[in-house]
């Protein structure tokens, strides 16, 4: 049956802030080193120790704000050990990620010069698990002060002259687990302490962002803002999209049964229920809605690939990651009055990552594609599109066949983002577009034949957009037909 949907251009919903679209780069696995950093000796093209081709990648989908170092690596991390000439950089195990060996040759001055080199905003996660009050606040001291003092002149000494503008900082990372296995009281009073003296130095403002709570722990929201809400800018959730048990077998990256699937996107969808209900509780103790949403962990956790260190997190990207981004993408925007930034886990070679990279090779992941396919969305305006979805049935259960986003941008266009989450059926729909003479229409899509469809290192395009067709423009009814298992992207004028 033929879904009927209204496109409101002219009932504006607020901006879709551009970090929605952000990232995440962890000491983890080969994200940083090799996914990233490669060192100026290797025989990987590079500029200054940076792979070349992964920034040009990411410079590509307009990577807006990029998180780092952790993640669970975060609160382990000291950042003295990562500055200074590299030969002499201590050398630590990483306890979290796989017991390998980790030599600080990525650090805060790597860290700055890769976000200059992609023109993106720095996000920088400090260690309240194990460090002090005085080394967080040293290392903004030493990243932002222009001035006369110890890290400033520290800094200088190492090669950076003039101090970097920071915006984003977190003071902890998943305090209620990896980062201390805090109560949220505990944590609230230490958040309150610590960023006492994460300051704004020169007319640098810190945007302070407080460890929220994990999944559904909706008395760690309660307690953080009812506590420390007037110390903080934004509040972090993490959830991530698992199909089977956590702890016992996540499921499958490729090669997965019809049921994960579904799964898999019903899952997804939670993700609009968790930011309704910590939304809720936020609400209660800032109603103006100040104090951002900050989704800084999120995406697809499956097994890792067979035969990869289990410690590095290593896992395929199918046409299903992709339709899960797709999915998260459009209750971000569905919630742009509270959800301010969030951070895909992770960019490179970890989880539902963009790129993946075998020594010099390197190949984009479907979920790429939709980053790539959506960055219109960045910094536009949203605009009403209401539909009464078909419902897509397995196994007895039900979810919306089609989710639907609609933006407008400063020159007029509007962009219409649809999924398709039935991995058997077409889907048909008819949106009755007000407020706009439409007169040109164009389009593309990401969708393939196989459930675990993806990109491999023999084939990298596989999975990749083409030109979508499958519309027609009569006066202000399109009719759009979506094979299954897809997200396209249409452009009206």
């Amino acid at each position: 049956m033929k879904q009927q949907a209204i496109l409101n251009v002219d009932v504006e919903q607020g901006r879709i802030n551009k970090n929605i679209y952000g990232h995440f780069a962890e000491h983890l696995g080969r994200c940083i080193y090799e996914g990233i950093w490669v060192g100026e000796d290797s025989p990987i093209p590079n500029t200054n120790g940076i792979r070349n081709d992964v920034v040009e990648a990411l410079k590509n989908i307009n990577i807006p704000v990029l998180r780092w170092p952790g993640g669970c690596f975060a609160d382990e991390y000291h950042w003295k050990d990562g500055v200074g000439p590299r030969e002499n950089r201590k050398r630590m195990v990483n306890t979290h990620w796989g017991g390998v060996v980790e030599n600080n040759h990525f650090g805060t001055h790597e860290f700055m010069m890769l976000c200059e080199m992609l023109e993106c905003e720095p996000y920088i996660c400090g260690n309240v698990g194990s460090g002090t009050v005085q080394e967080m606040s040293e290392w903004v001291e030493y990243m932002t002060f222009k001035g006369e003092s110890p890290m400033a002149n520290w800094r200088r000494e190492n090669g950076q002259e003039e101090p970097w503008k920071l915006t984003y900082f977190g003071v902890g990372n998943e305090n209620w687990g990896c980062g201390g296995n805090m109560r949220p009281e505990y944590y609230s009073d230490l958040y309150r302490r610590y960023q006492t003296y994460v300051r704004n130095y020169d007319g640098n403002q810190i945007y302070k962002i407080a460890g929220g709570a994990n999944v559904d722990d909706y008395h760690w929201t309660e307690v953080l803002m009812r506590e420390s809400a007037r110390y903080m800018d934004g509040l972090s959730l993490h959830y991530y999209t698992v199909p089977g048990e956590f702890w016992t077998g996540k499921g499958a990256a490729t090669g997965f049964p019809e049921g994960e699937w579904f799964v898999t996107m019903k899952k997804a969808l939670h993700m609009d229920t968790l930011i309704r209900k910590h939304g809720t509780i936020m609400d209660k103790y800032d109603p103006d809605k100040r104090v951002g949403m900050i989704i800084d962990e999120w995406g697809t956790w499956f097994d890792v690939e067979p035969g990869t260190n289990p410690g590095f997190l290593y896992q395929q990207n199918t046409i299903r990651d992709a339709l899960v981004a797709g999915i998260h993408f459009h209750i971000f925007h569905d919630h742009c009055d509270r959800v301010q930034m969030t951070n895909i886990a992770q960019t490179v070679n970890v989880l539902q990552s963009m790129i993946l990279t075998e020594g010099e090779k390197m190949i984009f992941t479907p979920t790429y594609h939709v980053f790539e396919m959506y960055k219109v969305h960045h910094d536009a305006t949203k605009v009403a599109i209401d539909m009464k979805a078909n419902q897509y049935e397995f196994d007895g259960e039900t979810i919306p066949q089609v989710s639907l986003t609609a933006s407008k941008n400063d020159e007029g266009t509007v962009h219409v983002s649809i999924c398709n989450v039935d991995h058997k059926n077409e889907a048909e729909v008819t949106i009755d577009i007000r407020g706009l003479a439409t007169s040109a229409v164009s389009g593309r899509i990401l969708t393939a034949d196989k459930m675990d469809a993806h990109n491999s290192f023999e084939d990298g395009e596989n999975v990749k957009p083409v030109e979508f067709t499958g519309y027609s423009l009569d006066g202000k009814k399109l009719d759009i037909t979506l094979p299954p298992m897809s997200v396209a992207v249409l452009a009206l004028n």
